[in-house]
């Protein structure tokens, strides 16, 4: 199965992550698909930035988002487009 879920980067103590498309088999930082977007935590506010078109592409192609990419892609809207709510084209 294909999931959309957060990809580590940055050092030690200073994360931000990359908003990915891998299969749900590879490992947190390895392979992927595509990068759809980026979520730097550290930021006041938090930063966060997802390609929308990007995004409803998968979601319409079956990828599952994760539980915290669900959450960010709520606060930005785009899971409240009607063609995604349904699971249909």
């Amino acid at each position: 199965m294909v999931r959309i879920r957060l990809r580590r980067m940055g050092r030690r103590n200073r994360p931000f992550y990359r908003v990915v498309v891998a299969d749900s088999r590879s490992p947190r930082d390895g392979k992927f698909i595509e990068t759809i977007g980026h979520y730097n935590p550290l930021t006041d506010p938090a930063t966060i930035e997802i390609n929308e078109e990007k995004a409803l592409k998968w979601l319409r192609c079956g990828a599952q988002p994760s539980d915290t990419v669900r959450s960010l892609l709520g606060r930005l809207g785009i899971t409240d487009k009607p063609d995604t709510a349904s699971g249909q084209n």
